[in-house]
């Protein structure tokens, strides 16, 4: 019975029967070639997959954190521009309520 294993871990086949069935009828050697031949395709379309590694997700973590990071800088300056213009309009109708 032949195992492989993708570089991640992932990818686990197991060839059993077909590899007892092509040594006996083949020989041992033929056997671990077609095997080898199989594992190199599975792991090809395995890679084919473009599935996400830790390095993609910590990139995404990354620029999700600077996103956030200026999305709250840009946040605090609106607040801040809000603030400034109810501060203006209350002391506008203050000055026009109390002008007489």
């Amino acid at each position: 019975m032949a195992t492989t294993t993708a570089k991640d871990g992932n990818l686990n086949i197991a060839f059993g029967k077909a590899y007892s069935w092509i040594s006996e009828k083949f020989g041992k050697e033929a056997a671990e070639n077609i095997t080898a031949l199989s594992t190199t395709q599975q792991e090809q379309k395995f890679a084919e997959k473009n599935l996400a590694t830790k390095e993609d997700l910590a990139n995404v973590k990354s620029e999700l954190k600077v996103e956030i990071s200026n999305t709250k800088a840009d946040m605090i300056k609106w607040i801040f521009i809000f603030w400034v213009g109810q501060l203006a309009a209350m002391f506008g109708l203050l000055y026009f309520f109390f002008k007489k």
